[in-house]
């Protein structure tokens, strides 16, 4: 699921010849997303587009030969000329009178001419890795030979030895192209911890065709490969330039960048270590640096203002799952105790936002422009199958973009203190980038470890270790990022599972590196004593054996929803006094389900936990926050872990098998007669659980509230 989905898209078609654009949001300037090689299509702006989109208007358009442009069978038709071609023709199509054009790489070649052939249409330019073969580096002098007009062979023929440079070949194209996608992506992904970039390219790169690619190399370029046509060509640029680059960048040297800075007169920014896609690998430094570039009147070390002297926080909760604001709102309150003139505004958005509301919390007016991630969550789903760790590295470019979105909120408005419960963006990148942190931040997550499950394969294990390993990175290497970690929990809650090879314990590095909550349920428990009043008060009478059925604030249950109720009438028929009420919650429509005769619909209900601890059984999903209200209130309940869900199967598993709590239950096997079966048998059960922790929320807002002293 995308971050942004276009405001206007289409075609424009020349010499029989269509080419696909997107056009995103609006405000001056334009900032026209050039198309790199044809390897790679639009969707390489991925980290830019919902970002500027938010401050500019932004066009983006596949190149000739992918996407969902033509691939015309005329090497001409390729030509450095046509593409640029394209880009006016785009801004015709558009109305678009002038632009500020970025490039990548190969898109280099297009965009030297757009600002040297067509100035009155390019205000001014960005070059990122630019393929510009100017220097005397030896990549520039392969390419230089290789397309050398008496030397074209070269890349016609059969190579000597298919290895590095020897696989950028036709020949070997045609024969393996996957081979060379896979290298050419390896090399232009080369720094550390860059997996899903990699694994993105090499799909898109997959989409063109061994001939359409030969086609595109062999196409007349913006200047002949020469050191004295490249630079003629640059100099013609009038326009203010940008060239953006990394120093271990293996396509594009970074030899070759200085050059084209230097010819154009532009503005150098350099990436130590970087490699040739710094937009996808540093989206929030290349992100500000065009947006400062591009308009002179912002400043990304702005100050902040304060509208008032009274202390403030900004609380990010995550949206997946409704359990982490309960528990906020729970630890927001012991913060207000501690504090009493503290104001706190939420940056969140749907379903947490109607809780938020509900329980008259601030909910700062930037929320609106958040990217969904339970959205995204809940496309990512499939069945009663959720792949959470491949949803979460899927929600790459919405944790960008929605952390594009904190940082400009935050220097936009003045905090005292960030607080951040697994939200994963702002531990991310402002580890990535340190001098974005303005302010103490305290970070809050009731699971540590990414796990690989069992049919994964070694692919699996090694990308879950790889993501460890960088948080691990992270917290090494900046350690003044996390002014307070708290774990939700305690420390034998977490799984004895290591990291991944050569890394620490799960158990032993969480030690470490947090302090420990006990577990926050976001209520008083005290208050759920007395559970004839509370049944009364609900309406649940005296006879009637009461089993709930929940699935939380996202609409992956639905089919555990379903299965529930085809097994009622059996379960009924064993249990006459059984009332079952469905809570389906805010983003599953009552009337999607199906009818059935004697079984209660509600959607979203406000404190369910009340309702979950007057009723004699649950029937719930692996999330860990239902599944522990229902251990703090010694409801028996049955939980089914999503298939392929790694905290369910493991992190909540763990847990509630420390607190003997609940019956766990395999979907597949879970047939409407087992199922009726296990509520016959768990209903009304008197269960022996653990004592859940009731101060978690006090403790956690101790720690944090230092923050402000």
């Amino acid at each position: 699921m995308r971050a942004r989905e276009p405001d206007e898209s289409g075609f424009i078609e020349r010499d029989g010849v269509r080419v696909y654009y997107e056009v995103f949001g609006i405000g001056d300037p334009t900032i026209l997303f050039c198309p790199t090689w044809s390897l790679i299509h639009s969707r390489i702006w991925k980290m830019q587009v919902p970002y500027f989109a938010r401050h500019h208007r932004v066009i983006v358009f596949d190149p000739r030969g992918n996407g969902r442009s033509d691939r015309p069978t005329e090497t001409a038709a390729y030509d450095e000329r046509e593409l640029a071609q394209d880009a006016i023709d785009i801004l015709d199509a558009t109305g678009t009178a002038q632009a500020v054009v970025v490039g990548l790489s190969k898109g280099a070649q297009r965009t030297l001419l757009l600002a040297a052939e067509h100035p009155d249409r390019v205000s001014r330019v960005v070059f990122i890795g630019p393929w510009f073969p100017a220097s005397w580096s030896p990549v520039s002098v392969f390419l230089r030979t290789v397309n050398h007009s008496r030397m074209g062979w070269m890349f016609l023929r059969r190579p000597m030895l298919a290895r590095w440079w020897g696989k950028h070949n036709a020949v070997h194209w045609r024969r393996d192209l996957r081979d060379y996608v896979e290298w050419f992506i390896a090399a232009a992904t080369c720094e550390a911890h860059s997996t899903k970039v990699y694994d993105d390219a090499v799909g898109w790169g997959m989409e063109i065709d061994p001939e359409t690619l030969i086609r595109t190399w062999r196409a007349e370029n913006a200047a002949p490969f020469t050191r004295r046509d490249q630079i003629a060509l640059a100099r013609r640029v009038q326009c203010p330039v940008l060239v953006i680059c990394g120093t271990r960048d293996k396509i594009t040297p970074y030899a070759d960048s200085k050059v084209l800075a230097r010819e154009t007169r532009g503005t150098l920014l350099t990436f130590q270590g970087g490699d040739h896609v710094p937009e996808v690998r540093h989206p929030v430094e290349v992100n500000l640096a065009i947006r400062e570039f591009v308009d002179p009147t912002f400043r990304r070390d702005r100050t902040a203002h304060r509208p008032d002297t009274r202390p403030r926080a900004l609380m990010v909760c995550s949206p997946i799952g409704l359990g982490h604001a309960r528990r906020d709102i729970a630890i927001a309150r012991e913060l207000r105790a501690l504090v009493p003139d503290l104001q706190i505004d939420w940056l969140a958005q749907e379903p947490v936002t109607r809780m938020l509301a509900e329980e008259g919390e601030r909910i700062h007016p930037a929320s609106k422009h958040l990217a969904g991630e339970t959205a995204h969550i809940e496309s990512e789903s499939a069945g009663h199958d959720l792949h959470a760790f491949r949803a979460i590295r899927n929600m790459d470019e919405i944790l960008t973009a929605n952390f594009m979105l904190f940082d400009d909120v935050v220097h936009d408005e003045r905090y005292d203190l960030w607080i951040g419960d697994e939200a994963w963006e702002l531990d991310y990148h402002l580890h990535k980038n340190p001098s974005r942190k303005k302010a103490p931040f305290a970070w809050l997550t009731d699971f540590v470890g990414w796990l690989p499950m069992a049919d994964g394969g070694e692919r699996e294990a090694f990308l879950t270790a790889d993501y460890n390993a960088e948080m691990v990175e992270h917290v090494r290497d900046q350690p003044q990022i996390r002014d307070r970690a708290i774990f939700v929990g305690n420390p034998e809650d977490c799984v004895a599972d290591r990291l991944g090879p050569g890394l620490p314990g799960i158990r032993e590095w969480t030690r470490a590196n947090f302090d420990f909550a006990g577990y926050v349920t976001g209520f008083d428990q005290s208050a759920l004593r007395d559970r004839d009043r509370l049944r009364a008060e609900l309406g649940f009478l005296p006879h009637q054996q009461v089993c709930l059925v929940t699935v939380g604030g996202s609409a992956v249950g639905v089919h555990l929803i379903r299965r529930v109720m085809a097994a009622y009438p059996a379960a009924k028929r064993g249990i006459p006094e059984l009332r079952m009420i469905v809570v389906t919650g805010p983003r599953i429509d009552p009337e999607s389900l199906p009818v059935v005769d004697g079984l209660e619909v509600r959607a979203y209900v406000h404190d369910l936990y009340r309702h979950l601890a007057a009723c004699d059984l649950a029937v719930v999903q692996g999330g860990l926050t239902t599944a522990m209200e229902l251990t703090a209130a010694g409801t028996p309940f049955l939980y089914f872990p999503l298939r392929h869900h790694f905290e369910q199967n493991f992190h909540v598993a763990h847990r509630l098998d420390r607190y003997r709590a609940g019956r766990r239950m395999d979907f597949d096997t879970a047939t409407p007669d087992v199922l009726a079966l296990a509520i016959a048998e768990e209903i009304g059960r008197t269960v022996d659980y653990l004592p859940v922790e009731t101060e978690g929320a006090r403790t956690a807002a101790a720690r944090i509230a230092e923050l402000l002293n």
